[in-house]
């Protein structure tokens, strides 16, 4: 059962790549507009030229449709769907979210060295704490020590 669910995670993590990735993104619009650019001129066949395809893959992945340019095959208008298909439900959420998760960082958020300093110099803060104490002769709690695992295990 679990092999039935590996596609959908490759998939899944590819999105995840993609959308972690502007220029891995902006290549493969690239690379779609380019593809329907091309194959739009064979399925109408006639007078359409690479550039009227090109034309129409931009127009179309924009959700624009000036209307200048429209598919008359099946096979075109197959595409067509596709490729707004493609866009509306890939590429314009995977850049909203890029930007929407730049906008979210916290940008005063510890990066982890940071975080390692920081519990490294709490550890000799309370070792020479202990040790003053026990000088001292003062009895401290442990209240700071990792809970003990339940018995039983």
């Amino acid at each position: 059962m679990r092999n039935v669910f590996v596609p959908f995670h490759r998939v899944y993590r590819g999105l995840v790549w993609l959308a972690n990735s502007p220029r891995a993104l902006a290549l493969a619009y690239g690379i779609l507009i380019l593809i329907c650019g091309t194959l739009y001129p064979i399925f109408e066949g006639g007078d359409v030229t690479f550039g009227d395809g090109l034309w129409w893959a931009l127009v179309t992945a924009s959700t624009v449709g000036y209307g200048d340019i429209s598919p008359d095959s099946w096979q075109a208008r197959l595409m067509a769907g596709l490729l707004i298909s493609i866009m509306v439900l890939g590429v314009v959420p995977l850049i909203t979210a890029h930007f929407a998760s730049k906008l979210i960082v916290d940008q005063d958020a510890f990066r982890h060295e940071e975080q390692e300093e920081l519990k490294d110099n709490l550890r000799r803060v309370r070792e020479l704490a202990e040790a003053i104490a026990e000088r001292e002769g003062i009895s401290v709690r442990d209240s700071a020590a990792p809970p003990s695992a339940p018995s039983g295990r």
